[in-house]
Formats: structure tokens, C-alpha cells, sequence
């Protein structure tokens, strides 16, 4: 049987609440479960769902260092600009995006406060192909 699909993302964090409180504030996160001290896994946790994907928060030492590895969920092109504020209002470190062509859509990349990288992406892969297979066929010409 082939997969199905993405089952969950699972991100070891510090604080629970403090990035509890930022996937809800920025992303619009639903928290579905907390373990509080009675876990059944290896470490407190809780259960979100963003944009009907399950996210877990699991307590534990923050990531050492920052890579450009990271999640990236979607977002109407008309909200970019109220993303952009709500990712400045939290206070987290917004990271410069890499150049663009035009098509391709547009990106906010930050950072929570456990060096993961999260990113808010208004374009689709399908619109991606489209474009870079149009880049590709002016630059044969």
C-alpha cells in the first residue's frame, strides 16, 4: 500500500505555552490535546491542527543551530500582508526570503523561539511548475 499522506509534524520545544501561544496567535493553531503532567509519550506535550494538519509540541532542548529545513504552510495571497503583522506583533525573527520569479508566489519565513523554521507560502506546487517550466522554455528561446 502506498502512503497516505503526512500523518504529523513534531517539534521539540523549551517552553510549551510560549510556543502554544504562538502557533496560536500566528497561525491560527487549534490545540486539541495537552498531556500536561501525565504523558504517555516520552515528555509533556501538546496536539494542534493548522490548516487540518496535526502538529505536536513535545518538551525538550531547543534545536543548537538553524538550518534552512522547514515547514511551510499555506496562505491566501490577499492575508500576506496581515500575516507579515501578526509575525511582527509576536516578536519572532522574520528571515530575509531567497529571490523570486514572478509566478512562483510569496513567502514569510520565520523563526519560533527553538530555532525551527516555519514558513507562510501564498503560492501551490502546481503554479511552481507552471512557472519554472515558463523560465525554462524563455531561456531556451
Amino acid at each position: 500500500m502506498p502512503v497516505e499522506g503526512i500523518s504529523h509534524i513534531t517539534l521539540v520545544v523549551r517552553d510549551l505555552e510560549r510556543t502554544a501561544q504562538l502557533l496560536k496567535d500566528v497561525l491560527d493553531a487549534q490545540e486539541v490535546y495537552s498531556s500536561g503532567d501525565e504523558t504517555f509519550s516520552i515528555a509533556r506535550e501538546k496536539f494542534f491542527l493548522i490548516g487540518g494538519v496535526w502538529v505536536a509540541i513535545m518538551e525538550g532542548p531547543a534545536l543548537s543551530e538553524r538550518t534552512y529545513n522547514h515547514v511551510a504552510f499555506k496562505i491566501p495571497e490577499e492575508e500576506f500582508e496581515r500575516y507579515k503583522a501578526r509575525l511582527e506583533k509576536a516578536g519572532v525573527e522574520i528571515r530575509q526570503g531567497r529571490s523570486r520569479i514572478l509566478g512562483e508566489g510569496q513567502s514569510l519565513y520565520f523563526y519560533d523561539y527553538d530555532n525551527h523554521l516555519f514558513e507562510l507560502h501564498t503560492g501551490t506546487l502546481e503554479e511552481r511548475l507552471e512557472t519554472y517550466r515558463r523560465e525554462r522554455e524563455r531561456f531556451r528561446d
